[in-house]
């Protein structure tokens, strides 16, 4: 029997912020699985920044929304039906068909995840793409080594607040994070182990990055952009390195942003900036899942979660992930009968 399913569609292309008449609220119906297949009820959805640029016209590392059709997004949830052997019903999958109560969907396109090792939600957040991220960016992109200072911006949020904590396991020296308001900025060091927290609402992030780092930074993690990437530019050591992860403060602009004024010193400065994908570091999540599940279990990784119960809030939450509400990974629970 089909089952009934709620999920969201995009309505309209967002010019600036999203609202939510951009956005549809649609009830579809979701066949039996052909072989090889599962239906998936999803229980827990990730809302993330990179999403807002799926909605705009015209395609970049990741295939855009289409106009009127469901959106997609990371995603763990429960077999319910199964014609697929190696995925029996009961089992709980990460998947990348969000956005819905239920998901049809090709066995190959789904993981069975441990929830013995870990919460379901955790492969969403510091087990999934997001604690890989950065994992990756700090070994890969921009590899912290021991001794160095490193700066994370958006520390608070779902990848910040993994990095932060990540680079002090890779051996940084001090580590510095940026956030917006005081309630954020003691999170970071009273639950993240940042040694600095700088909010960016008091004052210049410039002028309060050079104070708490006087010696200079060696690693940047970047997921601003922005007066956070020109004022790590100033401050950045001889071989720097900058792990360019994201941009939130240029997603909702209507025209291109100007660069970094301090770009030309990374000339001098011999630094490196690099873009991150985590698609191109697959191969290292196996090593970090089965590290990063030890950490959690030992209590040495706080995998903390912002939650919005029911899936009529997805949109909210997204918008509210969007402007900061958000300390850690932003999450939409779907209550199950």
């Amino acid at each position: 029997m089909p089952f009934s399913s709620r999920e969201w569609h995009l309505a309209a292309r967002p010019a600036g912020e999203p609202k939510p008449s951009d956005f549809a609220f649609v009830t579809t119906a979701v066949p039996d699985p052909g072989p090889g297949q599962v239906v998936v009820r999803n229980d827990f959805l990730s809302v993330d920044p990179y999403m807002r640029g799926r909605m705009n016209e015209g395609e970049s590392y990741i295939p855009q929304f289409e106009l009127g059709e469901v959106m997609t997004g990371s995603a763990v949830g429960t077999v319910v039906a199964s014609r697929a052997g190696t995925v029996p019903v009961g089992a709980v999958v990460a998947h990348f068909d969000g956005w819905r109560e239920y998901a049809l969907l090709d066995a190959a396109a789904v993981q069975v995840v441990d929830t013995g090792l870990a919460p379901a939600s955790a492969y969403l957040g510091v087990l999934g793409t997001t604690g890989l991220t950065a994992w990756a960016s700090l070994t890969e992109i921009a590899p912290v080594h021991d001794g160095d200072v490193v700066f994370v911006s958006g520390a608070a949020g779902a990848v910040g607040s993994a990095a932060g904590q990540l680079a002090r396991k890779l051996g940084a020296s001090k580590v510095i994070g940026s956030a917006g308001g005081p309630a954020k900025t003691e999170r970071l060091l009273k639950d993240f182990g940042f040694d600095t927290a700088i909010d960016y609402r008091t004052a210049g992030v410039a002028e309060q990055l050079a104070e708490a780092a006087p010696d200079g930074i060696d690693v940047y993690f970047d997921n601003v952009g922005g007066d956070h990437l020109d004022a790590a530019l100033q401050v950045m050591n001889l071989r720097g390195r900058v792990a360019l992860v994201g941009a939130i403060s240029g997603y909702n602009a209507t025209e291109l942003p100007a660069g970094p004024a301090h770009l030309p010193l990374a000339i001098g400065k011999r630094i490196t900036l690099r873009g991150m994908n985590v698609a191109d570091h697959a191969d290292l999540a196996p090593h970090y899942i089965r590290q990063a599940a030890a950490w959690i279990t030992d209590g040495s990784l706080v995998a903390e979660e912002t939650v919005v119960d029911g899936i009529e809030n997805t949109v909210d939450a997204f918008l509210s992930m969007m402007r900061g509400a958000n300390t850690g990974k932003m999450l939409v629970r779907l209550p199950q009968d």
